[in-house]
């Protein structure tokens, strides 16, 4: 097959990363994830903790370009300006990356496959409870927590939302078929969209 990336947004607890993870390793390309972070860091040079924290923050306006280079209204910004960056690069060979809005990133890129991952939330809270053994309370506090975080991160970085429709080109409920199913399932939607 010619140069692809596959760009995964998911839903905490709906198998994204694993399901990513899977069909990386199936087509024999690069796999990112929470790695982007540690790329940041190596990038920027500060602390894995404070880019986390910065990360995850409510943010505020973009840097700004000056005569003097981009000058940053806050760390936020600095990180997610790298992250820009990073995720430009890693898309010049083929791979599959995890959130971190890449799908918005390389939206100009006409060899990029947008797919968002969800599930019921009966199925997300269980995924979690057995992956973290965590109560059913616990497990429902942190999905929620998550999807307020990644829902307002996703927003102001897009001025839209997560699993809109008109941002990717298949949305899949990971809890119909499976995990390594739905991975299988997305090869052959990637193939088909980019076999010679």
């Amino acid at each position: 097959m010619r140069h692809f990336v596959v760009t995964i947004g998911c839903e905490f607890g709906s198998g994204g990363p694993e399901i990513g993870k899977m069909l990386a390793k199936s087509l024999g390309i690069e796999y990112y994830d929470r790695d982007l972070v540690d790329k940041v860091v190596e990038k920027i040079g500060i602390d894995k903790q404070l880019v986390e924290q910065a990360d995850n923050k409510n943010f505020v306006p973009f840097g700004i370009n000056t005569t003097l280079g981009t000058r940053y209204a806050n760390l936020s910004n600095k990180v997610i300006y790298t992250q820009f960056e990073v995720i430009h690069k890693m898309a010049k060979h083929s791979c599959v990356i995890i959130g971190r809005c890449s799908d918005y990133i390389l939206k100009e890129e006409d060899d990029v496959l947008n797919i968002f991952v969800y599930a019921p939330s009966d199925t997300r809270i269980q995924t979690v409870m057995d992956e973290m053994k965590l109560s059913r309370r616990h497990a429902a506090e942190l999905i929620r927590d998550y999807d307020n975080m990644l829902h307002r991160r996703y927003k102001y970085i897009t001025g839209t939302y997560r699993g809109d429709r008109h941002n990717r080109h298949l949305l899949v409920d990971s809890s119909v078929l499976g995990w390594e199913r739905t991975a299988k399932f997305i090869q052959a939607f990637v193939e088909m969209r980019f076999e010679e």
